[in-house]
């Protein structure tokens, strides 16, 4: 692998799609156009990087399109909802940046690779469903969910009501090896929505299991096991805050992994929300202590890696 300074790039919902427009395919298709000329400006600053997107809003799309055409089709099971959504998205990604990237006269492969993720059958997330995916809903729409479908609805950080599924912690990604190969002549994206969940039985079978795992430790594992130099995580606002909408909100430009910590155990960050974006900062840093991770924007990337805005995260 080169020895050019290495980003993993965990991509949020907003860089994917606008919250206020349609959710079709055609205009997430355009929200991702604006995306990749972000992360095509990046490249070509010299950055060799890895894109891992999430995929909350559009696997939950595709698990309710899927469960309301049952009678006329069979339902899809939760993994290959997951499997689609990365295929799509990906698929998405890689036409707009390819296209980003010739406009900038730099000819570089992008390839999305169906990446499977090992999770542990034990993990206690499949007791306590945390992960939202899909739409909001009002409070109301979220007991009738509840009550017509079975589906464990929470509130997600004062923007509605959503369903949330087990969210289990990525242990092995299947594909790295691949993922390796291809580092120095090819953008890799991979891991999509967190990698699709599959648990490894004793014969070394694989097998699909109903969960979605977050991208942000997804691409956590990633970076540590490419030896990234950063993991940037592109989110909806600049910077990481403590009193998060409140008037005494204060917007954090550095975090070490004591001062993390301490937030972590106030509460400052929402469940489901910023929370696993910073606790996978903090286990990249903590797993290597000269490096760094950024939550930042997407349209403050660039300067957020040259330290100029952003909340940077680091050993001490």
């Amino acid at each position: 692998m080169s020895d050019k300074e290495k980003i993993v790039i965990a991509l949020g919902g907003n860089a994917l799609q606008s919250g206020k427009g349609p959710a079709t395919a055609e205009a997430q298709l355009e929200v991702v156009k604006q995306t990749c000329n972000y992360i095509a400006e990046i490249t070509c600053r010299g950055y060799e990087i890895a894109i891992v997107h999430g995929n909350g809003p559009q696997v939950g799309r595709i698990l309710l399109a899927s469960e309301y055409a049952k009678d006329a089709t069979p339902a899809m099971p939760f993994d290959v909802c997951g499997a689609m959504s990365q295929g799509y998205i990906g698929y998405h990604i890689q036409q707009c940046l390819k296209y980003a990237l010739n406009l900038r006269n730099k000819n570089v492969q992008v390839v999305t690779v169906a990446t499977q993720m090992i999770v542990e059958e034990s993990d206690p997330a499949f007791q306590n469903p945390t992960k939202p995916i899909g739409q909001f809903y009002s409070e109301e729409e979220a007991k009738e969910l509840t009550e017509q479908k079975g589906y464990i609805m929470k509130e997600d950080a004062g923007r509605g009501w959503r369903r949330v599924v087990p969210s289990p912690l990525p242990r092995r990604i299947v594909e790295i090896d691949a993922v390796k190969r291809l580092w120095d002549s090819t953008i890799v994206i991979t891991c999509g929505g967190g990698g699709i969940p599959v648990i490894e039985k004793d014969n070394g079978m694989l097998e699909g299991t109903a969960a979605v795992i977050d991208k942000d430790f997804a691409a956590e594992l990633l970076a540590e096991q490419v030896d990234a130099d950063c993991l940037m995580i592109l989110t909806e606002v600049e910077k990481v805050a403590i009193h998060f909408n409140t008037p005494q909100q204060q917007n954090l430009d550095k975090m070490t992994l004591s001062e993390a910590s301490k937030y972590v155990e106030e509460g400052q960050f929402a469940a489901g929300s910023m929370l696993p974006k910073v606790q996978a900062a903090m286990k990249f840093v903590r797993a290597n202590p000269t490096k760094k991770a950024i939550i930042t924007s997407l349209d403050k990337s660039l300067e957020a890696l040259e330290e100029k805005t952003g909340t940077i995260i680091t050993f001490a």
